[in-house]
């Protein structure tokens, strides 16, 4: 059930590239919107953080949902926060199309997996660096997407982490091939395809795609790159 939705939600070809909106010009989030799906991205990425579980502040719920009414893209939910479990419910509200929590907010998350998944919303996962794969093995079979933090949660603009690579090998093995595998953090033209070449099929990116003039440019070279990797490895 959990893939079909997240077929029926996410209607695009992998390799997917899912824009950080934490990077965007927020005093021109209509207009930056327009260009990311002029570009044909397809994906917002919506990076929340509580100054808790992370140490920034980023946005809420509220922003999201008044977002939601402007385009029909998919809404992927980062909730990089304490206590998910009591939020769950405003970004579902807001229109997200998938909502992922943290493995080390919330030990056993198998009730917040299920509760998303009755709810319409795609579950997802994820583990940060310094995290082990195996504390989120018992529940891959519940979530559609699994995130991988290829930095430290918290901050944008830091550098690939390397040893996020052993992890996306290791998770892609372990989990269907319906499931999304994602990165998140450095991911840019020089870190992309060695992404790919471990398994990844989705794309966090910030920077590297809203430091450029040309958002179409950037989305196109990103999703070359990654694809030429993967269609190498087949």
């Amino acid at each position: 059930m959990i893939n079909q939705k997240l077929q029926s939600k996410l209607n695009t070809p992998f390799p997917v590239i899912a824009p950080s909106m934490l990077k965007c010009d927020f005093g021109n989030l209509h207009r930056e919107v327009e260009l990311l799906e002029a570009a044909e991205a397809s994906v917002l990425h919506w990076d929340v953080m509580d100054g808790h579980f992370v140490p920034n502040l980023s946005y809420g719920a509220l922003l999201i949902e008044r977002v939601r009414p402007l385009t029909k893209m998919f809404f992927d939910a980062h909730l990089m926060v304490s206590n998910p479990e009591e939020y769950i419910d405003e970004y579902i509200k807001a229109g997200c199309d998938s909502i992922t929590v943290h493995i080390e907010a919330v030990p056993d998350p198998q009730d917040i997996l299920d509760h998303m998944n009755k709810s319409g919303v795609v579950p997802g996962l994820a583990i940060s660096p310094k995290t082990p794969v195996e504390m989120i093995e018992p529940y891959l079979e519940s979530c559609g997407l699994i995130l991988v933090m290829s930095v430290e949660p918290g901050f944008g603009g830091q550098s690939f982490m390397e040893s996020s690579l052993p992890k996306i090998k290791q998770l892609k093995t372990m989990i269907a091939n319906s499931t999304i595998l994602s990165v998140d953090g450095g991911i840019g033209m020089e870190t992309i395809a060695e992404a790919a070449a471990a398994g990844a099929n989705y794309f966090v990116v910030g920077s590297a795609l809203f430091s450029q003039a040309d958002y179409s440019i950037a989305v196109n070279e990103l999703v070359e790159k990654a694809r030429s990797q993967t269609a190498s490895l087949t």
